[in-house]
């Protein structure tokens, strides 16, 4: 699935950056790169690494994460932040303009081959070192996801005793699901072959589809994993326990020559500690306290004995 990132307000910001992808991933848009961001030839290992993200809050606050990690351990960095879409950043990466992206494995994975029908995290893994060219590496992904999942109310998950997707199948028919436009025809034969899910309306709820959720005009959607109106409308995000949706660990996206074991060790550090409710926490701050993203990931590498 292909996330379309929407931008735009600061609460909407990130938030509607994260739910507008619909059913995909955020690294796939349409913003072209910035002048002066084009490739040039990859450092060094143990030379400067530069630090790219596309231009979501989501990807910007990783790469601030890596970036001052690194810079704990005496790296030299440089950040090149808000490029744009992954059809910019992959060729960069691959190039050396770049050194390390944070990815999504999943759709990196969807990214470099088309035919792929890996969902686990480890099928995906495995994918990508086949697929990947000789110049890229994903190091070791973090638990932290953002993906998709199929969201209702917390009154909605109490009343139906709802806590994973194959849940629904008791419900599912006398429920509105509400996604992006292209939500139903991604999505509905994926739902009925895997979970037997049938749903009596599907709705096109696109950017709104949280809010749609917490106002009743559908009884489930489409929400990202780290969409931070799950924490502020109090939403509920069903286990996906059969793998519907393709595993998204976040995960360092690398060029090989770039990086040395200073570099590898300190980003695989960053990935142990990082999940997907300490994300969304992360994201709640940025999108919704409108904190700054860089002094956000100087807190959570404290907190986290990383600085």
């Amino acid at each position: 699935m292909k996330r379309l990132i929407s931008t735009a307000a600061i609460l909407l910001s990130a938030a509607l950056t994260l739910t507008a992808c619909g059913g995909g991933d955020p690294l796939t848009s349409a913003s072209p790169a910035p002048a002066g961001s084009g490739s040039a030839s990859a450092p060094a290992a143990g030379g400067k690494v530069v630090i790219g993200s596309a231009n979501f809050p989501e990807n910007v606050l990783l790469a601030e994460i890596y970036s001052q990690a690194l810079e704990a351990k005496g790296v030299q960095v440089e950040e090149k932040l808000n490029i744009g879409s992954r059809e910019v950043l992959y060729d960069q990466v691959k190039s050396g303009g770049l050194t390390v992206l944070p990815e999504y494995i999943g759709s990196l994975l969807a990214f470099v081959d088309k035919t792929t029908t890996a969902k686990s995290k480890d099928d995906v893994v495995a994918g990508l070192k086949e697929k990947l060219p000789a110049e890229l590496e994903v190091l070791t992904p973090a638990a932290a996801e953002d993906n998709n999942s199929l969201t209702v109310t917390k009154e909605t998950a109490t009343k139906n005793g709802l806590t994973t997707i194959e849940d629904l199948v008791k419900v599912s028919k006398t429920f509105s699901v509400g996604g992006p436009p292209e939500f139903q025809s991604r999505q509905e034969k994926n739902f009925k072959d895997t979970y037997g899910l049938e749903f009596k309306e599907w709705k096109k709820t696109g950017d709104a589809t949280a809010d749609a959720i917490k106002d009743g005009t559908v009884q489930v959607g489409n929400v990202f994993t780290t969409d931070p109106k799950i924490i502020v409308n109090d939403l509920v995000s069903l286990q996906d326990t059969k793998s519907a949706f393709a595993a998204e660990n976040i995960a360092p996206l690398v060029n090989k020559a770039g990086v040395n074991d200073t570099v590898r060790t300190t980003l695989d550090a960053v990935s142990a500690k990082l999940d997907t409710p300490g994300l969304v926490a992360l994201m709640k701050r940025v999108a919704v306290d409108k904190d700054d993203a860089a002094t956000v990931a100087k807190d959570w590498l404290t907190q986290n004995a990383l600085l």
